[in-house]
């Protein structure tokens, strides 16, 4: 059985006051009920100036820490401006997002740049949370599987199936991140059920595993229907991270699977 991840993406958003009252808010409505903790796990993603005083925030509660990004070079080295995987472990990291859809359409990621970082966050003892998705309009020319599998295919090609046993695999379809739409949960399954496949063919006990989250969207009023799918393990939650009550009811949802 795959216990469930329900990953808060904070973005670029937070202060010092305002992450101690969120963190605060998120560690409370976990304590309240000990089962949530217990069947679901939970992470959160703040930016990288954030990260050391949320770890502190963090430290005595069942909230994990991850980063938003990581650089491809293992460090350290003359890389201005890049953080490497080893200072993100050393700062209390679990989990790193590799291949955001805002990384790879603002930044210009290509498919092995992501694969790189992947493997630079592997090696340094994190676990890549590696985002996959389409546009709107790669999913009107119904090419979701086939650029979903590119995406996941870049990574199996350098890191090899054996890989995603210490990975998670977010699928997040770009049409759906920030705009309120939101994948049907029959959706998402076709997704997650294409990608677990994939996996299969070449890895069937790690196919049965890893755990696959959706991202696009989330709340409290659709996580429990979107995780009731066979496939769907959790989420990685953007707007809806921001709010405690909010985002504990996703983790409550999460955990009833």
């Amino acid at each position: 059985m795959r216990k469930p991840l329900v990953a808060g993406n904070w973005k670029m958003h937070g202060s010092h006051a305002t992450n101690a009252a969120l963190v605060g808010g998120i560690a409370t409505g976990l304590a309240r009920d000990a089962q949530l903790a217990a069947h679901c796990d939970v992470a959160i993603f703040p930016t990288f100036v954030h990260l050391e005083s949320v770890a502190a925030l963090a430290a005595a509660t069942p909230i994990a820490l991850g980063a938003q990004d990581c650089c491809a070079e293992h460090g350290p080295g003359a890389y201005t401006g890049e953080v490497a995987a080893s200072s993100l472990q050393e700062l209390g990291c679990r989990y790193v997002l590799v291949g955001h859809s805002e990384r790879r359409a603002l930044y210009g990621e290509s498919d092995e740049l992501v694969a790189r970082k992947f493997l630079a966050a592997q090696a340094a003892g994190l676990v890549p949370v590696l985002c996959v998705g389409e546009t709107l309009a790669e999913r009107d020319r119904d090419e979701t599987h086939a650029v979903v599998a590119r995406q996941l295919g870049a990574v199996l090609e350098r890191a090899g199936v054996a890989a995603l046993a210490r990975a998670v695999v977010a699928y997040e379809p770009v049409w759906a991140i920030g705009t309120g739409r939101t994948a049907t949960p029959e959706q998402a399954q076709d997704v997650h059920a294409f990608v677990r496949g994939r996996i299969a063919a070449l890895d069937g006990n790690i196919a049965g595993s890893v755990r696959l989250l959706y991202g696009g969207s989330v709340k409290a009023s659709n996580a429990l229907e979107l995780c009731s799918m066979p496939d769907v393990d959790g989420g990685l939650v953007g707007g809806a991270s921001l709010n405690a009550e909010e985002f504990v009811a996703i983790v409550a949802a999460a955990a009833r699977k």
